[in-house]
């Protein structure tokens, strides 16, 4: 698919893949990325569209669809749900890795401890993150959770019973490594998830 052309400089592109067998194949309706959908609109303060892609378990359609989002397409940032777990036909984190120039271990990390305040079988996800470099475009490309309320949980982290911040979600640190990497200036709601920015990243209103 051809390149987006932006309408705002500070417009992010976010190509979102739900990987499921079951799901491209018609047996159910997919929940990942209609849930991804929701949040982003839930969550972001400034301007975004999004590209999405519903595929099967396998790994070369996985890597050729990783690829052509930040390639062709030109994906600021790619999320991917299922597939992540030790069954065999779950290979995103090894499609993931293969197509990008840099791991990003933090997040995978971060993801496993919020959903380990819920789960001891958190530890047996395997969610990556990388960034992809080409030579004139970078993107951050993460392994979500399949489930809805874990996507949610993992982008916005925990709060308590009056909203305060208990653990901070992975997003929290996005729109600062999209800073770092070239990318457009994300700003968020943050009733719903606060950017963490240096105060010398901050921009000026």
């Amino acid at each position: 698919m051809a390149k987006q052309t932006k309408t705002n400089p500070d417009e992010l592109l976010i190509g979102l893949i739900s990987i499921s067998d079951r799901a491209s194949s018609g047996v159910y309706e997919d929940q990942g990325i209609p849930a991804l959908r929701d949040w982003f609109t839930s969550a972001l303060a400034s301007p975004w569209k999004m590209e999405s892609r519903l595929i099967p378990d396998e790994r070369s359609a996985i890597e050729k669809t990783l690829i052509d989002l930040v390639d062709n397409v030109g994906c600021d940032l790619v999320l991917t749900t299922g597939g992540t777990g030790p069954a065999r036909r779950d290979v995103t984190p090894e499609a993931t890795l293969a197509v990008g120039t840099r791991e990003m271990p933090g997040f995978g990390e971060q993801m496993r401890q919020i959903s380990l305040k819920f789960v001891p079988t958190a530890i047996l996800s395997r969610q990556v993150a990388v960034i992809r470099e080409t030579a004139d475009h970078a993107a951050l490309i993460m392994n979500l959770p399949g489930q809805p309320k874990s996507i949610k949980e993992t982008l916005e982290g925990l709060k308590d019973a009056d909203g305060k911040q208990v653990v901070s979600g992975i997003f929290a640190a996005v729109p600062y490594c999209i800073d770092l990497i070239g990318g457009p200036y994300i700003e968020t709601h943050d009733a719903v998830c606060k950017a963490f920015r240096p105060k010398s990243a901050i921009r000026q209103k």
